[in-house]
């Protein structure tokens, strides 16, 4: 049976602008749920445990891992990345929507899970772009840099495999595209039906699709 709430899955190579738009999208739609994933790699500063991440040891992640507790995984430059089942399932049952941000091999994972996923793929402008915007931003040395760039042509080569593909060149654009989204997600059978149970009771049709 299909979930009254809707999950959004948004994933983009490194410099994307992914997190700068996903920040704005949920400030413009506040009924958004933002899973927060579990992470085995050192907390950058400024990032606090719960807010950006749940950072763990690999240790833990393994044990949760085999225990089934991992709705996907995935291995990121030698770090573990993986969201919680139980937080995604308690958001969604009761209506709610929740978005993850993850890549492409925790996308194929939550496809088998929720078949019902609207999934996106932020793009960039160009490759000479991406490269000056993780530059630009000052996150990481010239030589992780370069490594990421190594690994930009794969990352982008999966695009495919999503439903939607947003090109970030201009910000507010790209925002725009997002937010249309989300509202027509909104009109899907399942959560019109959840937010008007009175009126589908009225008119004799189900609560949720079969």
């Amino acid at each position: 049976m299909e979930f009254p709430g809707n999950v959004f899955l948004i994933s983009a190579p490194t410099g994307a602008g992914k997190s700068s738009l996903v920040k704005a999208l949920i400030e413009r739609n506040p009924f958004i749920n933002l899973s927060i994933s579990y992470t085995t790699r050192t907390p950058r500063e400024g990032e606090v445990d719960g807010r950006e991440y749940f950072f763990i040891s690999k240790e833990q992640f393994s044990d949760w891992r085999e225990q089934g507790n991992m709705l996907e995984w995935a291995e990121v430059y030698g770090n573990f990345y993986g969201t919680a089942k139980s937080q995604v399932e308690s958001v969604i049952s009761t209506g709610q929507d929740v978005l993850l941000e993850i890549d492409y091999q925790g996308a194929r994972q939550i496809r088998k899970k929720f078949p019902g996923i609207i999934d996106i793929f932020i793009l960039p402008p160009s490759i000479d772009e991406l490269e000056k915007r993780l530059l630009k931003r000052g996150l990481d040395s010239p030589e992780v840099i370069r490594k990421r760039m190594l690994t930009v042509s794969s990352e982008i080569g999966h695009a495919d495999e999503y439903s939607y593909v947003i090109i970030n060149d201009s910000f507010e654009t790209a925002l725009d595209q997002l937010d249309t989204l989300v509202k027509a997600a909104k009109l899907k059978y399942a959560s019109q039906a959840n937010k008007h149970q009175a009126l589908f009771a009225d008119l004799g049709i189900s609560y949720l699709p079969k």
